[in-house]
Formats: C-alpha cells, sequence, structure tokens
C-alpha cells in the first residue's frame, strides 16, 4: 500500500481552544536538538501548527540520556504541541512528499550545516522558487559565510569559545560550563523572533524571506554588555559584569540564598533585617563599588547574621524589600505557588510514558492566548494522519 501523501491541512492539525497570534501559520520543523526545535515550540505556543519532520532514526535529542524509559526527556520538554511525521529526504518519495509540504507550509526551519541542504535538495533558493512565500530559518553553529562555517556547533562549544565559560568560572581559576543549554535556549528566542517579523514583513510585501540564527551570533548577543570595547583603552581589561560583595549566593544557616541589593533602599532594608543598620549609615559603604571593594569586611559579618535563620525563613521575612531566593532544586518548580498561580506548568498525556506535567507556554497574550498546549510527538505518531487534500 503506498504511504499517504503528508499535508498540513489535515484534520489532526487542528488545536483545541482559543486562537493564538500565529493561529493559521503552518511550520515545518526539519531541526534537532534544542535550538531549532525549541525556537518552533514558541511558535506552537503561539498557534502556529508546527509538523515535526525527523528522519528514520529519531531527533537525536530522543537519544539522550534518560531516567524515563519509554522517551527522552529532554525530547519531550523541547518539542511540545508538534505533530511528527518520519520523512527520509535522502529517498526520492520522500522528498518528494517533503516538497508537497513545503508548497503549503509558511515557515521551514532547520539546523544543517549550511553545505547539507543543497545536497538533500531543500537549499533556501529551490525551496523558494516552489513557494515564494516560504519563511526560511536555517539555525547554524556558526553562520552562513566565515573558515567556520561548516563546522558542527553545539552549545557549550560555543560558550567555550565565546568567553563564557572563562569568566563563569573563579577569578583565576579554570572555565566552568553553564549548564542548562543557555546558548541554545537564547537562540530558540531569537528563531521565534526572527521568524515572526519576517512574517510580519511578508504582510506587507507578500514575500518570505531567508532567517539565518547562529549559536555564534546567539553566545556574543548575550554577552553585548561585555563586548564593548573602546578606541582608547587596552584590549585586555576586565569585562566581568558580577558586582561583587554582597551581591550574589551566600551560606545561611540551612541551606543557601542569593541577595540582590545594589540600589540604597535595598542595600538599607538587608542593614536593617539583619541587624547590621550600622553598615547602611557608614559612608565607606554608600556605594555598590565601595561594598565591592570592602567585601572582605562586610561579608564575613553578613554571614554571620545569616546564620541565625534558614535560607527560606530569610527569603519569608525580606519579602518584596530585598531582592532575595533561596536555592531550590528545579523540582520545587512544580509545586509552588508563583509557578502554579501563573499556570507555567500544567498536565500532558504522551503516547509513551502516559501523564507528565511540564512547560505549557512561555509567553501571555491577553486577546489572543492561544490554543491549549499537547505532549510532544513520538517518533511517527501522525505518519498515518498527515494526509494531502484532494487538489483542484
Amino acid at each position: 500500500m503506498p504511504r499517504p501523501k503528508p499535508s498540513l491541512t489535515a484534520p489532526a492539525a487542528a488545536r483545541r481552544g482559543p486562537p493564538g497570534p500565529l493561529s493559521g501559520v503552518r511550520v515545518l520543523d526539519l531541526s534537532a536538538y534544542i535550538a531549532g526545535p525549541y525556537g518552533c515550540t514558541l511558535l506552537a505556543d503561539q498557534g502556529a501548527e508546527v509538523l515535526k519532520v525527523e528522519p528514520p532514526g529519531g531527533d537525536n535529542l530522543r537519544h539522550y540520556p534518560s531516567t524515563l524509559a519509554a522517551e527522552s526527556r529532554a525530547f519531550i520538554g523541547v518539542n511540545r504541541s508538534k505533530r511528527g511525521v518520519v520523512l527520509d529526504l535522502k529517498q526520492a518519495a520522500d522528498l518528494a512528499a517533503l516538497l508537497r509540504l513545503v508548497r503549503e507550509a509558511d515557515v521551514l526551519v532547520h539546523n544543517f550545516r549550511p553545505g547539507v541542504p543543497r545536497r538533500l535538495g531543500i537549499a533556501h533558493d529551490q525551496l523558494e522558487a516552489l513557494n515564494p512565500r516560504l519563511i526560511y530559518c536555517a539555525v547554524t553553529g556558526y553562520g552562513e559565510g566565515g573558515p567556520l562555517k561548516d563546522k558542527a556547533g553545539y552549545d557549550q562549544v560555543l560558550q567555550t569559545m565565546t568567553g563564557m565559560c572563562t569568566l563563569q568560572g573563579p577569578r583565576g581559576g579554570p572555565p566552568e560550563i553553564l549548564y542548562g543549554s543557555v546558548v541554545d535556549y537564547y537562540a530558540a528566542a531569537l528563531v521565534a523572533a526572527g521568524v515572526a517579523s519576517a512574517l510580519y514583513e511578508r504582510e506587507k510585501s507578500g514575500r518570505g524571506q531567508f532567517v539565518g540564527v547562529s549559536l555564534l551570533r546567539s553566545a556574543l548577543t548575550m554577552q553585548s554588555a561585555r563586548l564593548v570595547w573602546a578606541g582608547n583603552e587596552p584590549l585586555d581589561i576586565g569585562r566581568d559584569m558580577r558586582s561583587g560583595g554582597v551581591t550574589g549566593i551566600h551560606p545561611a544557616r540551612e541551606g543557601h540564598l542569593y541577595l540582590s541589593a545594589n540600589t540604597p533602599r535595598f542595600w538599607a532594608a538587608l542593614c536593617r533585617l539583619t541587624g547590621l543598620a550600622e553598615l547602611a549609615a557608614d559612608p565607606r559603604y554608600d556605594s555598590v563599588k565601595k561594598r565591592a571593594a570592602a567585601a572582605a569586611e562586610i561579608v564575613p559579618r553578613l554571614h554571620a547574621a545569616l546564620a541565625e535563620r534558614t535560607a527560606l525563613e530569610w527569603e519569608a521575612l525580606f519579602g518584596d524589600e530585598v531582592p532575595c531566593a533561596a536555592a531550590r532544586p528545579v523540582e520545587a518548580m512544580f509545586e509552588h505557588p508563583q509557578v502554579l498561580a501563573e499556570g507555567i506548568v500544567g498536565g500532558f498525556e504522551h503516547a509513551l510514558i502516559g501523564p507528565y506535567r511540564g512547560v505549557t507556554r512561555s509567553i501571555v497574550f491577553g486577546r489572543t492566548p492561544g490554543p491549549e498546549p499537547f505532549a510532544a510527538p513520538a517518533l511517527g505518531q501522525h505518519d498515518g494522519d498527515v494526509r494531502s487534500e484532494p487538489t483542484g
């Protein structure tokens, strides 16, 4: 029996719930790992119909270590609200099926290295000829040109290359990775923003365009406050953004507490509530710069005061007078009252793992809140649902 012809307009594409600002936009997600896929998830959060197109072996993120037996926790967290289909683009029939999808799509996102799309027959100019209105977003490690354009790029590789790990580590110590795929997730936000802007421009021009997002640009954009080099200063100067001293993580009687007391108001409140009011009145400590320079004098007294209560007790005592947070494991967010009040975490039903809780959406829209989110697809879950509609 011949394989069903894929279509973005199949009945299964309908989303339950109110429309979002991108409802009616059809997205083909050919990307893998985090940056491209989560960018497409952010579009799905806003109502877009996203079809995840995977090779026969699936997105590599499916194979990452996970304490879930049936599916990768990372894949599920990154790919909510998408349908899934398997296409082997090296096979003529499956490539033809993708090209049929391209004709009716609004957006295509991939993270192939620059030379790969042309070999597959899906380079920008090749698809633009089929659909001049297509927004074509390519996520790369290093960009579309330059000596590194064909090199594979990954989050922590770019962190290390661009100075993030050096600045994350202790002064004079070894570099340290920022865990949590921060470059990937920031690149995902740029994917969603760039695609949305291109869709807005298309409403005026009627034409699609190429959108390029790279991990290199993302990693450097995240450090724009560091990447300032004035013409009259040496290149090798201090670019650390940390204010130091009082601002940071401190031990309490039990647990740890992050404190930020950079403004006069917050500094005064911290001193008063910890019983160190005399510090607030001391002109030697009346600015962030002075307090950072005098950290060796201030911090031991602060630690002695914080040892009187647990981190959670201090958090409650400081309330909204001192910006702070007790250090918690991520698992605590499932039941945190603020997270629950904001509806950030909700329930899902997955084809393989069953019910689970996870992030629902990231942006709030007052008039067009968007349809209900749903679980990431199992590999090829919607192969049979994604069919072509009769053409005239």
